[in-house]
C-alpha cells in the first residue's frame, strides 16, 4: 500500500486528491515550506503552516488563497488525516503526515535535525513510508554543533574588528539570514539587504521575534558599517554593490563549505559549514527512527544515498523531482533571482 504517487506535476495523494509541493499549478497544494522550489506560484488553493502564510503572501502574491494549520492539528481531507509537524529547516517548515486506514506516510520536505534556535525544532515521526531529501547524503557531510559553529563565526568577526574590517555574510534571504541574525545577536550591529528585510517584516507579522537589524543600501554611511555585520543574498557576490562596503571581509555560509575546495573556488575570505539541511548522520538517524518499510529519496545525492540505504537493509527508491537546493545555488554562485530560494 502507498498513499503517494510521483507524477509529472509533483507528489500526489490520490485518496486525498491533493499534491504536496507540486512544481506545476494544481487545484490543491500542501506546502512544506516557503522556499521557491517547494512553493510555486499558480495553484488554486494552498495549505501551509501558519508561520509560512505571510512569507507565502510575499512570494506568491497577496491575493493567494492560503489555509493554515498549526503544528500537530489534524485536518480531514477526503478521508485522509493530514497534519503538519516541525521540520526544523526554516521558520514555518513542516513535514506532512498523512494517515488513511491505519497506514501512515510522511513527506519531510527539507529538514534539519539540530535545533538552530529560531526554527521550531525537528520532530521525528513514525510511519510506514517516508519521503526524504538527500542534499548532503554523503558521509563527508557531518556538521559541527550549533554552538561551535557560531563560536567559530564570532571569532572570525572579532579578528575582523581588530583589523578594522566589516564582516560580510552571504546567506539566503529566507532561512539562513534569520539564523545568522539570531546566532550573532549582540556581537555587533547587523545590517541586512532589502530582500532580507522584506521577509523579516513578513516573519515578524506572524508574531515571531527577530533580532534588530538595519537595512543596508549602497548609500549607508561607511562609518556606520565599520566593525559591523552585513548579511547579503548570493546575487550580490562579486558585484560592484558589495565592493562599496569599505574594508569588507566576505564569508559564505553553506554546507558545501565543509569541503575546502569550495571555499577557495569562491575566492572569498572564509567559509562556514552552516546548513539548514540534515547532515549524513541526521538523515540516517531520522530514517531509522521512522521505522518506514519504504523510503523515497528525493533531491540531492539520490542514487548514492538510496543505494546505501538498500545495502544496510532499508528498502529505498530514488525519485526524480524538480526540487532544488539553496545550498547548491550557493556553491554554484547562482543569482538569487533564478535560484530555488528566491
Amino acid at each position: 500500500m502507498s498513499l503517494l504517487q510521483f507524477t509529472a506535476k509533483g507528489i500526489y495523494c490520490p485518496v486525498g486528491k491533493f499534491y504536496i509541493d507540486p512544481w506545476q499549478p494544481v487545484d490543491f497544494a500542501v506546502i512544506t515550506h516557503a522556499h521557491g522550489d517547494h512553493a510555486r506560484w499558480g495553484s488554486r488553493y494552498y495549505l501551509a503552516h501558519e508561520f509560512s502564510q505571510p512569507i507565502l503572501k510575499v512570494r506568491l502574491g497577496p491575493d493567494t488563497v492560503i489555509e493554515t494549520l498549526p503544528y500537530g492539528v489534524t485536518k480531514n481531507i477526503n478521508g485522509v488525516k493530514l497534519s503538519l509537524h516541525p521540520a526544523g529547516h526554516i521558520i514555518g517548515s513542516a513535514q506532512v503526515r498523512l494517515e488513511y486506514k491505519g497506514f501512515v506516510s510522511v513527506v519531510s520536505g527539507d529538514y534539519k535535525t539540530e535545533n538552530d534556535g529560531i526554527s521550531t525544532p525537528f520532530e521525528p515521526l513514525r510511519c510506514n513510508e517516508f519521503v526524504t531529501e538527500s542534499t548532503f547524503g554523503l558521509p563527508i557531510y557531518n556538521w559541527l554543533g550549533q554552538v561551535q559553529i557560531f563560536d567559530n563565526i564570532k571569532q572570525w568577526i572579532l579578528r575582523n574588528q581588530s583589523n578594522g574590517r566589516t564582516s560580510i555574510f552571504i546567506a539566503y534571504s529566507l532561512g539562513k539570514a534569520q539564523r545568522l541574525m539570531k546566532g550573532l545577536e549582540g556581537v555587533a550591529n547587523i545590517f541586512v539587504h532589502s530582500s532580507i528585510e522584506r521577509l523579516n517584516e513578513a516573519i515578524r507579522s506572524a508574531s515571531i521575534t527577530l533580532p534588530h537589524a538595519k537595512q543596508w543600501t549602497s548609500d549607508t554611511p561607511r562609518t556606520a558599517l565599520q566593525n559591523s555585520i552585513v548579511i547579503l543574498p548570493p546575487s550580490l557576490l562579486g558585484t560592484n554593490m558589495i565592493k562599496k562596503i569599505p574594508h569588507g571581509a566576505i564569508a559564505i555560509c553553506s554546507g558545501w563549505m565543509q569541503v575546502r575546495g569550495n571555499r577557495r573556488w569562491q575566492s572569498v575570505d572564509a567559509g562556514f559549514a552552516v546548513s539548514d539541511h540534515a547532515d549524513w548522520r541526521g538523515l540516517l538517524d531520522t530514517i531509522r527512527y521512522t521505522g518506514a518499510e519504504k523510503v523515497y529519496v528525493t533531491h540531492g545525492y539520490t542514487a548514492t544515498f538510496s543505494k546505501y540505504l538498500n545495502e544496510i537493509g532499508i528498502a529505498a527508491q530514488e525519485v526524480i523531482t524538480q526540487y532544488g537546493s539553496d545550498e547548491e545555488a550557493e556553491a554554484d554562485n547562482s543569482k538569487e533571482a533564478i535560484s530555488p530560494e528566491v
